[in-house]
């Protein structure tokens, strides 16, 4: 059993000392998407943008792509974020969301109050702490924010061959918190003898939902057996 427990303190500090070598490469990416898209080279091999070229030449997704250019682009607004972050204080996802709310901003921007929240949070909250910041600062470009946001909403359907129903969609924070909370209470385990992976339970919890809001009419033939 000490033996294991070493083991396992072992691979630990290997996780966190691969996570920050990984942040450091994160950050010098960042850097050189901004020198990238300015450079416009994206234009030449004929790319719509330089998030489009990266998208498909380093096969990533069109956001994590944009949180590194915001990243790079506000490097020398993040000087002290970047000297905790080489400190293993924080991570890049930290660095991430304090671009993204240097955007929204502007020169209201106040990195030494959020570098602390930062130090304190994990990246998910702290994503949170910097909505509250930006709430604090203009409550009312905020709104406007998630009101344009709310326009953004899609849902696709679309029925297989097999009869089976394909969903994929997009929802804005607020619009996508609601169907989170409705959906969380339906999707716990129902005990230890329930072996779903998290991503049926969701599926269950959204077929019950819907037919508690509506009852549904099913005709089956069957032997008598």
């Amino acid at each position: 059993m000490l033996q294991a427990g070493l083991e396992g303190a072992a691979l630990g500090l290997e996780l966190i000392s691969l996570r920050q070598a990984i942040d450091q490469l994160e950050l010098r990416f960042a850097r050189l998407a901004v020198e990238f898209d300015r450079s416009e080279c994206w234009d030449y091999e004929g790319a719509n943008s330089a998030i489009d070229w990266i998208r498909i030449n380093c096969k990533m997704t069109s956001n994590a792509i944009s949180d590194r250019i915001a990243v790079g682009e506000h490097s020398s607004d993040l000087a002290e974020s970047t000297q905790a972050m080489d400190a293993g204080e924080i991570g890049f996802a930290h660095l991430a969301v304090m671009a993204r709310t240097a955007n929204a901003v502007g020169d209201a921007f106040d990195e030494t109050m959020l570098l602390r929240l930062a130090k304190e949070s994990s990246p998910g909250k702290f994503h949170y702490n910097c909505l509250h910041y930006r709430h604090a600062l203009n409550a009312e470009a905020y709104a406007d924010e998630q009101a344009d946001q709310a326009q953004t909403r899609t849902l696709h359907m679309s029925t297989g061959s097999d009869g089976c129903l394909f969903i994929t969609g997009l929802l804005d924070p607020v619009g996508g918190a609601v169907v989170r909370n409705a959906l969380e209470p339906l999707a716990r385990p129902s005990g230890v003898d329930d072996h779903r992976l998290r991503p049926q339970r969701y599926a269950d919890a959204l077929v019950e939902l819907a037919g508690h809001t509506q009852k549904i009419q099913m005709q089956v033939t069957s032997s008598v057996e």
